[in-house]
């Protein structure tokens, strides 16, 4: 196996690797911007300049807009299916020790990927953009990213013991699919059938041997991780070698820190770049493996001369196409720069803060006295709170309109008193060491807040069976004088219209699972408060520049929360405040470099 992977990688190497530095550079400088540049202008087309969680569905089943998504899906489709079809045919042509240049290879695929468009391959797109990235094997596709769950959904399922059972069963029943249908492209792509046609083949062509097609792909994902990391490891520990006998040469020491980084840079570019190949080199040798052992006749892909001058005469045609294209994207975007369309990121420096989502509720029962003075010991900026108005239009501290969760009683906020609220347990059901832990009011929270010199984000949750209640939220936190240490903020827009409404200077928070657009033009919110799998570098660097703030929920893991220091949010809410402290601070006083540098001082 090894030997023929060798083979198909090596005869046509120069043609392989031109295409796919070409085809990475142009999805990165024409193509990724031309794509979201589309999709920006069907959301305006149909009428939205920004999409929440409260509007997403009716911008995705406006006619106009399925429409019109439909076409990009299937544009997308081709644009992916161009490059794993190219990839292939270079392949199939080293198998069978045949030259093709780039030009040939690009040109075949093209005719290859066009029929993507007939009626016969609709499904086609499910297998290309959405299947294999879903199960992240790595073999799409350098322009689709590898589809995840936002991680509040995520934290979510892991929190119910059925939604992670039916999970892993859909999971599991995908990787099932994927396998019975591993061998679809290659099908679809060298011999001539349909997308239907090319499924019944490579569940045939697979049966018997997918756990082994499991195994091989995995360990070539594998092999793809260990190699980037190995060559980084090697070059920064010569790097740092020489730093080391050098050290006194401050210049040296400064311009070895940034060969490292462009090493690095390197490195990831190289892997990008060989990962497809080489993960289609293995499933293109595993084709070719299974149709040897079941006697499947293995054909030669051909382009007749007729077909070939019928492209060919193109060609010049998409080159200088390519070409208007690039002057233009480049002249439009300096325009816009001049202009002042767009903005480079202006923001002031920020030091980012630490917010205690429902108190320091991964130790202390949530939304308690106990869980935020836990939050004050461990050195939360802010706490984040949920508050909803009772029967007698009194404002408690909770989370869910139904006390069942917290406190075992079958009723909603507004069947109940005040006082019938507040005779409740709410902490055994954490523990039982906190038997007895009351639900508090608004008020014993400020107060304790403005004791304590510690802010309060606190979130309205609306159940429409309230009176007054943004009015009374306001009243109470101005009548403690507190309105410059706290934010209002509600999943619900109008919300916010109405906090306004009471005082325009009180500072409001839209809190969003899904962002995209300009949502800086919502007037109501002062500030967002954003899902994390959402926050972008696009989307942080705009409401800065609208001279807002942006803050991130609910990050739990040091994965996430470097990536959110990395985008320079303001403000992380997250179940483990000491992780997100001390994950701050690293990132103020150390990064990898470091960590190598006091690795060779180690060894050295």
């Amino acid at each position: 196996m090894r030997r023929t992977i060798r083979k198909i990688l090596g005869y046509n190497i120069k043609s392989l690797l031109g295409f796919e530095v070409l085809y990475k550079l142009l999805s990165t400088i024409i193509f990724t911007p031309i794509f979201l540049a589309i999709f920006q202008g069907i959301t305006k087309l149909s009428g939205y300049s920004y999409l929440t969680f409260e509007n997403c569905l009716s911008f995705l089943i406006n006619p106009f807009t399925i429409f019109f998504l439909v076409l990009l899906l299937l544009f997308l489709t081709f644009y992916t299916l161009l490059d794993i079809s190219t990839i292939l045919i270079i392949l199939d042509c080293s198998y069978h020790q045949k030259k093709i240049s780039m030009k040939e290879a690009f040109l075949l695929a093209f005719q290859k990927s066009k029929k993507v468009f007939q009626r016969k391959n609709i499904f086609l797109p499910f297998l290309v953009l959405f299947l294999i990235p879903f199960l992240n094997l790595g073999v799409s596709s350098g322009f689709i990213s590898t589809i995840s769950l936002p991680e509040f959904i995520s934290d979510y399922i892991a929190n119910n013991s059925l939604l992670s059972f039916l999970y892993g069963i859909f999971l599991l029943g995908l990787a099932i699919l994927l396998y019975r249908w591993l061998y679809v492209l290659p099908y679809f792509v060298l011999e001539e059938v349909d997308f239907k046609e090319a499924r019944k083949k490579s569940v045939h062509l697979s049966k018997g041997s997918r756990m082994k097609d499991f195994v091989s792909i995995l360990f070539t994902q594998i092999f793809i991780l260990l190699g980037y990391l190995i060559f980084v490891f090697i070059g920064v520990f010569f790097i740092l070698f020489f730093h080391k006998i050098f050290g006194n040469w401050n210049l040296f020491g400064n311009l070895s820190i940034t060969i490292i980084w462009l090493l690095i840079a390197f490195s990831f570019f190289v892997v990008v770049l060989l990962a497809t190949p080489i993960s289609y080199a293995m499933i293109s040798t595993l084709y070719y493996e299974h149709k040897k052992k079941i006697r499947e006749k293995i054909i030669p892909i051909s382009l007749s001369s007729k077909e070939e001058k019928k492209v060919g005469k193109w060609f010049p045609f998409f080159r200088y196409a390519l070409c208007v294209i690039t002057v233009l994207s480049g002249t439009i975007f300096t325009y816009s720069i001049a202009t002042g369309r767009y903005q480079f990121n202006i923001e002031y420096i920020r030091t980012m803060e630490v917010t205690a989502h429902r108190g320091a509720s991964s130790m202390y029962p949530e939304n308690t006295m106990s869980a935020f003075q836990g939050a004050k010991e461990l050195g939360a900026d802010w706490i984040e709170l949920d508050v909803q108005q009772t029967k007698d239009q009194k404002l408690v501290v909770l989370h869910d309109t139904n006390l069942k969760r917290t406190t075992g009683v079958n009723k909603n906020t507004w069947e109940m008193t005040q006082e019938e609220i507040q005779s409740l347990d709410a902490g055994s059901f954490f523990k039982k060491e906190f038997k007895g832990e009351r639900i508090p009011l608004l008020e014993e929270v400020l107060e304790f807040a403005k004791a304590n010199n510690i802010k309060l984000n606190i979130e309205l949750k609306p159940t429409g069976k309230e009176v007054d209640f943004e009015a009374s939220v306001v009243d109470l936190v101005n009548a403690y004088d507190f309105q410059n240490n706290c934010v209002i903020t509600s999943q619900v827009y109008e919300v916010l219209e109405n906090v306004k409404k009471v005082d325009p200077n009180i500072k409001t928070v839209y809190v969003m699972s899904l962002a995209y657009g300009d949502i800086t033009k919502l007037t109501a919110a002062d500030s967002f408060s954003i899902e994390a799998s959402s926050v972008t570098k696009t989307l942080v660097e705009k409401v800065h520049n609208a001279g807002k703030e942006i803050y991130a929920w609910t990050v739990n893991t040091k994965e996430n929360m470097e990536q959110m220091i990395r985008l320079k949010v303001d403000n992380i809410i997250t179940d483990n405040i000491t992780l997100a402290k001390n994950t701050i601070y690293e990132s103020k006083t150390s990064n990898i470099i470091q960590e190598y540098m006091k690795l060779v001082n180690q060894w050295f």
